[in-house]
């Protein structure tokens, strides 16, 4: 194991598994993942409802891929499409009982990093749509020690330089 973070999510191992073999060999694969570099900074959202910073991401739509997925978020999330994507790995992940389920559960996720460049950044604010769940954006360096900040997110920035 990782991590197990204060709500006792657990995030498990990285599995380096071909991305296209992932959703074959995994079950069930639910979500994916961002880490978003801006220059030799991450950038992070504000997420309203959980009221800390994290990457990026979402849950997979019914016939959508992985890839499909997280194209998908960082265009709902940061408002840029087109990006440079690349393939980290499989989050393995045993989560507590939340929103999603009641139930304790085991689930695997796509892990992606994106580098964007300097001038992308003034265009990230204008172009986000999805601004009900993020709510604001920020380069790491300008996040405070004290505030919240997804557990298992903050050890993922390490996958990802």
């Amino acid at each position: 194991m990782i991590l197990m973070d204060c709500k006792g999510n657990e995030l498990v191992e990285i599995l380096d598994i071909d991305e296209h073999s992932a959703m074959g060999q995994y079950a069930p694969v639910t979500h994916c993942l961002a880490v978003v570099m801006a220059g030799d900074d991450y950038l992070l959202g504000w997420n309203r409802w959980r009221k800390e910073w994290e990457t990026f991401g979402g849950c997979m739509e019914q016939g959508e891929t992985m890839r499909e997925c997280i194209a998908r978020e960082c265009l709902e999330e940061i408002g840029l499409s087109d990006l440079p994507i690349e393939y980290i790995g499989l989050m393995h992940l045993k989560l507590m009982p939340d929103h999603f389920s009641a139930e304790c559960r085991e689930e695997y996720g796509g892990l992606y990093g994106v580098r964007l460049q300097p001038e992308d950044l003034q265009r990230v604010e204008q172009y986000r749509q999805d601004r009900e769940e993020i709510e604001k954006t920020a380069l790491l360096k300008d996040i405070s020690a004290d505030e919240r900040f997804a557990e298992i997110d903050r050890v993922l920035l390490n996958y990802y330089k």
